[in-house]
Formats: C-alpha cells, structure tokens, sequence
C-alpha cells in the first residue's frame, strides 16, 4: 500500500503539518504530489480538500489509526488549484522544499482590519487626490505613432482571435513603451480579463504609479516592499474577490490570485531583479509563461535591451518579436562620444572625469540645462585593471575576470584557479595595476570644488537610506532644483527628465569585468539605459561614455547604440563557453558552520554527481568544487560546484539525483540549494 503526505490548508502560517493518509488501489495512478483530494478530517470525518504533498511506501507514524484518501478532485477553476500546480512545477524544476514554494506562491491568511488596512497608494500620498480629481481612469488617454499602433493592433488582433501568444517588444529607451502597455491593457479589461505587470521594484517610482492611477483608477492596485503583511493580504482578497483587475507590481506581484487572467506583462525583462535569490529560486519570466499557459493568457516582455536568453527565443519563433525603432514624440537619439581614458592619463590627466565631459558639464551649465553623471560603480572593489593599456586578469578556463580576495591573490570563482596579485601590468609591465573603482561621493566633491555654483544632487544607497528619499531627490531634480544629478544605476532605470541634455558614464568598464559571465550583458544594459535619459525633451542630448576598453564590442555597440551588434557578438562567447542560452548551467551552494564540513559535503556531492552520470549513462561538465565569492559570510563558509551541459532537463534530473542523495546520505551538516542559470556570480 501507498500513503500520500497531505496538507488541509495551503494558505495556512504553518504549512510543515502534514496528515498522513492511505492511497486506496483504486486511486494509485492519480496520486501525485500536487492532486488535490477529498479527506475524511477529524474526529467527526467531515469530508475536508487537501493537496498530496509527498507519496512514499511507508506511513511517516505509528501508533495512530490511517484513514484512506476518500476521493481525487478533477481540476476545476479553483485558483488554489492552479496555484498548487505552480507551487509543485517550481519545486520540480528549481529543487527545494515544496513548503517554500507554497508560501512563495500563496499569501499566507493574516488577521486584517479592513476598515483600518491603507488604500493600495498610500504610499504616494499624492495619488489618492488624483483617484478623486479623475475617477474609472479619466485623466490620461494614449495617442500612438504609427510604430506603436502596429504593436498595439498585432496584440490585440491575436487576442480578440483567441489566440495566446507570447511577446517580446523591442523598442528603444524613450520609444513609449509604456503607451503600448497601457492600450493593451484598456483592450483585455475591456473584455472582463484581468492584467498582472511586473516591474523592477526600482522602477515604482511616483512618475509610474501616476500614469496608470490616471488611466485606471480605482481598478488598478500597487505592489511594493514596503506594505505589511496584512496589507499584502487585503491586496490578495481584493483581487481574488474582482475588487481589482489591474496589479503592478515586482515579482511576487505575478502570484495575484486573479481567476479570469488574460494577460501578463513583465516590463524591463532583462532585469535580474526578476530572479529570486532565496529559495525556491526561480526566475519571474519563466514562472509567468507556466501561469499564462496554464490559464491561457498572453505575455509581453519589453525591454530596451532584451535578455540573449530572450532574444534568441525570438530568433528561434519561440517567442513574437516586435520592434519599436524610433523615440516616441519624434525626439532624436543623443549623440554618443567615446573617451579612451588610457589617453587621458598618458596626457596627464588622473582625474576620473575626461577633459571632453569637463568641456560639456561647463557648457550645459551655461546654459541651464541638466545634466546627469551615472557612476557604473557595480562589481568596482573585485577586479583588477590596468589603467595605462586597460588590461584585466581573467581565468584562462572560464574567460572571466578574476577577483581579488585579502589574502593577496586573484581567484576564479567559477573554477577556483588562482594566482599572486600582479606589481606589474603582465601585459605593458605599467605600475598603474590596481583594484578599481570610483565613487559617487568622490564625483561629487569634484563636481562641487570645480563648479561651485552648480547645484548638485548625489543618488545612491547612502543618500536613499530613508523613508522617500528615493522620490525626494528624484522630485527635485524634475522640479528643476538642481542642474546636476549623480548616482549609481538607479538613477538610470526609466527615468525621464526633459531638460537633461548631457549624460556622462564614468568608468564603463567597472561592471564590464566582474565575475560573472553575464558581465557584458549587464554592461551594454546599463550604459544603453543609461544614453537613453540623454535628449528625451526638444533638445538634442549628448552622451559621453568614459573608458579604458573603448574597442570592447559592448562598448562599440552601446556607443552605437544597436543591441543587434551586441547581441551577435555576445551569442558567440555564449556558444563558445556552453553558457546560457546555448547551453546550462547548475549551480550547487554548499553553506556550512565549520570549514571542514562544507569540505566534506563537497566531496559527497562531487562523488554523486560521477555516480549519477555512470549510472545513467550522462556526462557533465563539472567544475569545482570551489569557494564562492565570499568565502565567509557571518560565520558561514560557502562553497559551490558549477555543473553545466546543454540540456536543461537533465540537470533537473541530476538535481532530483543530488537531493534523493542529500536526503538519504548523511550530508545534513549543510544547507544545500540549488540554483539553475543564476542572474548573478557566487
């Protein structure tokens, strides 16, 4: 006989307490982990729905009397239902405990007043007077070019025939995006389907919440960081009971238990923000088109500069692609200069800022435009650079930068390979080799001692530490109270400000060489978003990119401005390496409370991963095992083991290998987890 774990309330704080029960032989073929059942529960075997959590050929007890499943529920409309499946697809695909993705996937119950719980924008105290200045979203209507009407009217034609596809819209920063989203938007509601739009959590700033507040008023509810608990679950009611049928929101905003879902849009798609790092650690977009698929809804992804995973589905017709080519408005693209900064300082020059980008701060300051300096500061304090010939170490196996560590040396956190930190330039044998890296607080200084009539506002983590600081200095700058803005990347995500006409990159290359094989990607994103806040008003923007690489194809190409050009060059290293998209990649995290431990853990884990191979006959590119990034974290040791091959499957089966291993080994003296083609370097 089978016996199935069941759990009576999925939406329950404790989901750990599971009830044992007997599979009768009548219902062996359609127990699974996820079916939903009929149970007798309790004293009086009221006949109570419960979902299968884990089937196994042993009851878990004894001493208590079993009780039988008493039914299988055929899947309904129950958005718990659908939520179940999810729960369970994620578990399946990105490894981990069922209970994680459960909690991840459905709101927990919580005790709300409603009488007392916030109105869904009180965060933005401004947008309550709005709702009531124009109520049903009266305040703002979209007028589309031509390109943008084509996109609309191919969405919305496939739609109307039925037909749910999946999106990927091109267009360039400044090419109103936005207007399309929104015209979809009114198009799907309109038909009594409901919407879900994700955005970085960055980017929910007053300026977007404004926009659609205006367009759908009291229809449409905002999903952020700061809201409680209970506030989240008063969201969650009020979507599951139609209150709603707008929510926007960043990624846990796509588990809005909506029951009539026709469409999802993930905005900025290429965000890593979109990938989980706890477990289970899934990734938004592929979650979103399982949800979409499950319920028949259609997906836009949009984005200036589209993941390659992405835009290799759309080369493949995976994917729909359509393309926005022009600014929206008619505004012209900025004009791009490229600084060889390795020239600058064979003239003399060790500033930071190059004499072309001192010449246009001046300039713009004459004339009282704005000016925006982004400090690519990403990944600065780890690599290692030559400022005369622009050289950077980099690990002979995986071609990525290396990184260095206290201890004095460079060290591969891919593969482990290491070496003593260079005097010298070991390709011009220049002094000028040196960790890198330059702050947004230095700029600053030299801005203010140089120009001190200018006024100056600086962005970052120190500067947004409060409550609203976030939007405070982002309201001044478009208030025009201050002719300089400078910050880090959030000061370049969607942001659009008229009377900036300079943007000038400092240090491009900071983000170019971290220790991650996304690191041009990442690159060419920030700086193509970057040039993209440069002229979005009437008047022309130029765009200066500082550099000590400025033959690097990401720098051509985002100078350029033609991700196309990226893109080709980029799916060539990817190919070259077995990265993804060409290929996969599984990463093991080891964490342990001694050194010794997470040694042992390693080697039991590099012994099943041979096992699993000869057993099934599978080979595997393994690498490692190997300190991750840090390699100490509050008294934790880590280490990973990078196992990669071109099909994804099998690395799902090797990790269903790996965690019947961990859970029938003795290897519980670590915390082990899994991540699949992670967003970022460990």
């Amino acid at each position: 006989m089978k016996y199935a774990e069941v759990i009576v309330d999925i939406s329950s704080p404790n989901l750990d307490k599971t009830f044992t029960y007997a599979v009768p032989s009548s219902l062996e073929q359609e127990i699974m982990p996820g079916t939903p059942v009929m149970i007798p529960f309790g004293k009086s075997n009221r006949l109570k729905k419960g979902y299968v959590v884990g089937v196994s050929a042993a009851a878990g007890g004894k001493g208590f009397q079993i009780k039988e499943i008493d039914s299988v529920i055929k899947k309904g409309l129950a958005i718990e239902d659908e939520f179940m499946a999810l729960a369970y697809k994620m578990k399946s695909r990105y490894g981990g405990l069922l209970k994680d993705s459960l909690r991840t996937v459905i709101p927990v119950k919580q005790t709300v007043n409603k009488n007392r719980a916030k109105p869904h924008t009180d965060a933005f105290p401004e947008i309550t007077r709005l709702l009531q200045e124009f109520p049903e979203g009266t305040g703002e209507k979209c007028v589309l070019n031509d390109e943008q009407q084509a996109a609309r009217d191919r969405i919305c034609s496939d739609i109307d025939s039925g037909e749910a596809k999946k999106y990927l819209l091109h267009g360039v920063t400044g090419s109103g995006k936005t207007e399309i989203y929104i015209d979809v938007i009114r198009h799907v509601i309109s038909k009594g389907k409901q919407v879900i739009v994700l955005i970085p959590e960055i980017s929910l700033t007053y300026q977007t919440v404004r926009r659609f507040a205006l367009c759908f008023g009291k229809n449409v509810a905002f999903s952020h960081s700061k809201l409680s608990k209970g506030e989240r679950y008063l969201q969650s009611e009020n979507a599951r009971e139609g209150v709603i049928n707008i929510m926007i929101g960043p990624r846990s905003a796509l588990f809005t238990p909506f029951k009539n879902l026709g469409l999802i849009i993930i905005d900025e798609e290429h965000e890593a923000s979109y990938k989980s790092e706890t477990s289970p650690k899934y990734h938004a977009r592929e979650v979103a088109i399982w949800r979409a698929e499950m319920c028949g809804a259609s997906v836009i992804m949009g984005s200036a500069t589209p993941s390659v995973e992405s835009y290799e589905k759309a080369e493949k017709g995976e994917y729909e692609l359509l393309t926005v080519k022009n600014r929206a408005g008619g505004a012209a693209a900025p004009k791009v200069y490229v600084t060889d900064m390795r020239e600058e300082l064979a003239d003399g020059n060790r500033k930071p800022i190059s004499r072309l980008l001192w010449e246009k701060i001046d300039d713009r300051l004459r004339k009282k435009e704005q000016i925006m300096l982004f400090v690519n500061r990403r990944g600065y304090a780890g690599f290692m650079s030559c400022r005369s010939c622009g050289f950077v170490p980099k690990c002979p196996h995986c071609d990525i930068s290396l990184t260095l560590h206290n201890d004095g040396r460079l060290y591969c956190h891919y593969c482990g390979y290491n070496i003593p930190k260079p005097v010298v330039c070991p390709k011009c044998g220049s002094k000028y080799i040196a960790g890198f890296g330059t702050g947004t607080q230095k700029i600053e200084t030299i801005i203010k001692e140089s120009f001190p009539s200018a006024r100056v506002l600086r962005m970052d983590a120190d500067t947004t530490s409060g409550k609203g600081d976030y939007e405070k200095i982002l309201g001044a700058f478009r208030r025009e109270e201050a002719d300089v803005l400078i910050g880090t990347q959030m000061i370049v995500k969607g942001h659009d400000f008229p009377k900036v006409t300079l943007v000038g990159i400092v240090a491009a290359d900071l983000s170019l060489y971290m220790n991650d094989y996304r690191a041009s990607e990442r690159t060419y994103g920030l700086l193509a978003q970057a040039a993209g806040r440069a002229g979005r008003g009437k008047t022309p923007g130029e765009v200066i990119i500082q550099t000590y690489n400025p033959d690097n194809y990401c720098i051509e190409a985002a100078a350029a401005g033609s991700y196309e050009k990226f893109y080709r060059n980029e799916i060539v290293f990817r190919r070259l390496m077995n990265y993804p998209p060409s290929g996969n990649m599984c990463v093991i995290f080891i964490q342990s409370k001694t050194e010794e431990e997470g040694s042992r853990a390693c080697e039991k884990l590099k012994y099943a991963i041979d096992s699993y191979g000869k057993k099934t006959g599978q080979r595997f590119e393994v690498i490692g095992p190997a300190p991750a990034g840090i390699k100490k974290l509050n008294d934790v040791y880590r280490n990973v083991i990078y196992v990669k091959d071109k099909d994804y499957m099998k690395l799902v089966g090797l990790k269903d290998g790996l965690e019947y291993f961990i859970n029938s080994q003795n290897v519980s003296e670590a915390v082990i987890q899994f991540d699949f083609n992670p967003m970022s370097g460990y």
